[in-house]
């Protein structure tokens, strides 16, 4: 164990090496192709135009690291090409744009050939001490709905300086722990070599950022922690190793859901973009950006510790239990915060919907002036 250990260390110092020294380089590329992030709306929290990209670096070092350490396989290489794919999708994102439909359509191809190629199938579920077979297409439709769900995840919780970078490296951290439990050793590789390309991003990514990832990197994220959640506890197929990787991530996964719900209910496309994400929220109440991603960084932990005990119940039943559920519950205690948040708009928003085409409780000619401002 201590020499595996040993390795794992060893890979994720590797590839924070080579995602550190390779991050500058990406900078300038960045700069060269005008691949740049202008603050030129209200939703943008950063006051200066910065370049994008910086996920060209974890994907480096995740790569490099990955061929030194983890070797080639089946697997492996189907989850490098789709992880490339991503990324080239991210570069051309985040240097002419995209229309989110057809960026969505390319995330649900290339997760599809992901798992029909690499076979990241979930056949099988052990509920309650019943085995329930996934018939027909539904063995590939659920981890592709995974995979496209945690891509879009990662990718709008991306709001702030070292937000998604930092969320997703304690949810590979967590992912790494609980495949050490499994003796599942080869995601325990894969997920330190991803923490170690994450933590060599993350000193030029954290506020004042000099380099953003982008779409670049936090689909790749989102991608390369889906197939590790996938392969490192779902493929377990007890219904703990399905709720798991969702309290893990349930903080992106939340504030997409969120964010899906609110839009459609405002009438606007569930993937146009707006300023009512939670983090936007914390700093509308006052809080520093570097405050509200400790606070955020401490949900994600709680959450990730959570899933971590639950995995040790076997051992310390009674104590895992207990402890996970006072966790969740600290967790979930300020994730409510968000929840009222989006309720408390919604109503403001609808009563003000209501009165202003009704003429209910507004002067005739301010009503007027806010139809013209719309």
């Amino acid at each position: 164990m201590t020499t595996y250990v040993i390795y794992c260390i060893a890979a994720a110092i590797v590839s924070w090496a080579f995602s550190f020294a390779v991050t500058p380089l990406v900078r300038i590329f960045a700069y060269g192709i005008k691949a740049l992030d202008v603050p030129k709306d209200a939703r943008r929290v950063h006051k200066k135009t910065t370049p994008l990209l910086g996920g060209l670096a974890i994907w480096f070092g995740f790569t490099a690291s990955g061929v030194l350490f983890c070797g080639l396989s089946v697997e492996s290489i189907t989850m490098w090409c789709g992880g490339t794919l991503i990324v080239l999708l991210g570069i051309i994102d985040d240097r002419y744009g995209m229309p989110a439909m057809l960026k969505f359509l390319l995330q649900i191809a290339i997760a599809t050939g992901t798992v029909l190629i690499g076979g990241f199938s979930i056949q099988e579920i052990n509920l309650f001490g019943n085995t329930i077979v996934f018939p027909g297409v539904w063995d590939t439709v659920i981890p592709v709905f995974w995979m496209v769900a945690l891509i879009n995840a990662i990718n709008l919780i991306d709001g702030l300086d070292g937000l998604a970078c930092g969320i997703s490296c304690i949810g590979a951290v967590t992912i790494l722990i609980i495949s050490i439990i499994y003796s599942n050793a080869y995601m325990a590789l894969f997920s330190a070599v991803l923490i170690g390309s994450c933590a060599g991003f993350l000193p030029y990514n954290f506020n004042p950022a000099k380099i953003f990832m982008g779409d670049t990197g936090s689909m790749f994220l989102g991608y390369i922690l889906s197939i590790m959640s996938i392969q490192g506890i779902m493929s377990m197929h007890s219904l703990l190793a399905f709720l798991t990787p969702i309290a893990v991530f349930g903080l992106p996964l939340l504030d997409t859901a969120f964010a899906f719900i609110r839009r459609i209910l405002h009438g606007r496309s569930p993937f146009s973009a707006d300023r009512g994400h939670l983090h936007h929220r914390l700093i509308d109440m006052g809080f520093t950006q570097k405050q509200t991603v400790c606070i955020l960084y401490l949900i994600s932990a709680m959450l990730g510790m959570s899933a971590i005990i639950f995995s040790l119940r076997n051992l310390y039943e009674p104590l895992a239990l207990l402890t996970a559920r006072r966790l969740m519950f600290c967790a979930c205690g300020i994730l409510a915060l968000g929840v009222l948040l989006f309720v408390f708009e919604f109503l403001v928003f609808h009563n003000m919907h209501i009165r202003r085409h009704s003429g209910l409780g507004l002067p005739s000619d301010q009503t007027d002036e806010d139809e013209n401002n719309n």
